[in-house]
């Protein structure tokens, strides 16, 4: 073990800021930011926590900072940043700085001295760049994940919003017949983006599949209480097309067991972010019928700036339920999973509208949201856009499911070598298995 401080090749007290202001050559050499920098939080206001640590990992740009953020510059002699960065990140290093937090009126924070005191573990420096270089290779693996799934779900609202938004087909064959053209043909050309050359060319199975698609399109459009929309689809009531609406249970929260319950900080940008959710006993308090499914939507239906977020639950791995501030949407019948899920996800800014109340107390009604107008499509159209998407969903599903391993073995991986539960030498197979430098 050593002092932090020891470490320390330069520590400085400031803040991380994206203003662009004119430094003199004096601060300039003092205040830039290097690759390697640790941050740390000095307040619970700042970086989402008192002693959040953080590294700065591009500096292609010069970046300055200024007060309530503690810079250390480690002596790369001694130390590998990114090592103490998953260090600090881990539930060891996150305890350790728990013990220096300082609660004051409003905020919690830490102070650059006592961080300079705290005893940390030390190895090789050798051994902590092999360490390190597992853990970013399990870091690397997440955000390849995680792009992957922003294409797939991109590929999935762009079909979305040309058949359901836009109409793409349906105005594809009004002006074909306005033209004289073949309406069929140009919902083909809609549908698939390919040009009349570019559809020939295709192998049959795929030009008749691509077909049979285009042709459960209709070939006018009528006014309804929405806007105006495809002949023979339908606008219903939320409520009508769904079988279960509700909002979670008020858990009783345990530290460890029980039944994961996702909350309103797990809900954001379409996704469900499990690592952000608490532990409910179900002995205190029954779950009987709250369990989600495959396909449920979430909204968030609480406070300004958080009611009206949407995410669809597209992986479980375990049972889960949610607490009373998420309203749980379940598609019936007439509708299904992958519709519903983009749909909601398209009239976020309509349900945000829809909270009542004052500021801060903001809450959206079960009874309003059952109001919300909902465009269902033809049933045959519904299906084939499940045929679409389903394969989506199933690969960003997997991906999460991955992702989760890969987090829950970077973890944990960090603490049971300091341990001694594992030793260096199963961190160099652990290197070999995940192709790690």
């Amino acid at each position: 073990m050593v002092n932090m401080g020891e470490l320390f090749a330069n520590p400085r007290m400031k803040n991380v800021t994206m203003d662009r202001v004119p430094l003199n050559q004096a601060e300039r050499n003092s205040s830039l930011l290097k690759a390697g920098d640790l941050l740390f939080a000095r307040q619970s206001l700042v970086l989402a926590g008192a002693g959040k640590c953080s590294i700065f990992v591009n500096d292609d740009e010069e970046v300055c900072f200024e007060s309530h953020v503690i810079r250390c510059r480690l002596n790369r002699d001694l130390a590998d940043p990114d090592f103490y960065f998953y260090f600090f990140s881990s539930s060891t290093g996150r305890k350790l700085i728990e013990s220096i937090v300082e609660q004051g009126a409003g905020a919690s924070g830490i102070r650059g001295s006592d961080l300079a005191e705290l005893q940390v573990p030390w190895v090789d420096l050798a051994i902590q760049i092999r360490v390190a270089a597992v853990l970013r290779h399990l870091d690397d693996k997440i955000d390849l994940n995680r792009r992957i799934n922003q294409t797939l779900e991109a590929m999935a609202q762009a079909i979305f919003k040309s058949w359901f938004v836009d109409f793409d087909p349906v105005k594809a064959k009004i002006a074909a017949i306005e033209q004289g053209q073949d309406p069929l043909r140009a919902a083909m050309r809609a549908i698939s983006g390919k040009t009349d050359a570019e559809l020939d060319q295709m192998p049959r199975e795929h030009h008749d599949q691509l077909a049979a698609t285009a042709a459960l399109f209709p070939e006018a459009m009528e006014e309804s209480e929405l806007v105006e929309i495809p002949k023979g689809w339908a606008v219903n009531t939320l409520g009508s097309v769904t079988n279960y609406l509700s909002r979670g249970i008020s858990p009783k929260y345990l530290e460890n067991g029980g039944i994961l319950v996702l909350n309103q900080k797990c809900i954001r940008d379409f996704r469900v972010d499990e690592s952000k959710g608490r532990r409910h006993d179900s002995t205190q308090r029954k779950i009987d019928g709250r369990a989600l499914e495959l396909g449920d939507v979430l909204i968030n239906s609480t406070g300004v700036g958080t009611l009206g977020r949407v995410a669809q639950v597209l992986c479980l791995n375990e049972p889960t339920i949610v607490d009373s501030h998420v309203t749980v949407v379940r598609a019936s019948h007439e509708l299904n999973a992958s519709y519903l899920g983009q749909y909601i996800n398209w009239k976020q800014p309509n349900i945000e509208a829809m909270g009542e109340g004052s500021t801060g107390q903001t809450e959206l009604s079960r009874v309003k949201l059952a109001e919300l107008l909902v465009l269902t499509p033809r049933e045959n159209v519904l299906k084939v856009f499940d045929n679409l998407i389903s394969p989506l969903n199933n690969e960003i599903s997997a991906n999460d499911r991955e992702s989760v391993k890969l987090a829950k073995l970077r973890d944990t991986l960090l603490p049971k070598l300091l341990s001694g539960e594992l030793s260096v030498s199963d961190v160099g197979k652990l290197s070999d298995t995940t192709g790690a430098a």
